[in-house]
């Protein structure tokens, strides 16, 4: 079953990344070795970090037009900070992947979402 965990990082925290400390670098490095890890043991599948939020735009239907406006929802102090796909045994395996992310500690995440994607048939394999 594949799952998507979804990174979400306190916006305030971005202007980090673009001089990296050495708990931004240590973060980075264990980032790797995971994907690694995660590599080796088949269950990845994709992943990326994103740029940061200022670079964003949204897309919103207002009276059936897109509108675009700058940056993520406005209010939020929690933005997507970058994603895994795994293909994993089990919820509970992802779910274990995904707490070796939050406990990491560092200038790591402290909320990782995981959710199962849907198959072709809009159905879940769970």
């Amino acid at each position: 079953m594949k799952y998507m965990l979804l990174v979400r990082s306190n916006r305030s925290e971005w202007a980090e990344w673009d001089d990296p400390s050495d708990d931004a670098l240590a973060t980075m490095d264990f980032m790797a070795r995971l994907n690694a890890e995660l590599l080796a043991s088949g269950e990845f599948v994709d992943a990326a970090g994103l740029a940061n939020p200022v670079l964003a735009k949204t897309v919103r239907n207002h009276d059936d037009a897109s509108v675009i406006t700058d940056g993520p929802y406005s209010e939020a102090k929690e933005v997507l900070g970058g994603y895994w796909v795994l293909d994993c045994e089990s919820y509970d395996r992802a779910l274990a992947i995904a707490a070796r992310v939050v406990e990491f500690g560092g200038h790591g995440p402290d909320t990782v979402e995981v959710r199962p994607i849907m198959t072709e048939d809009r159905g879940l394999e769970m």
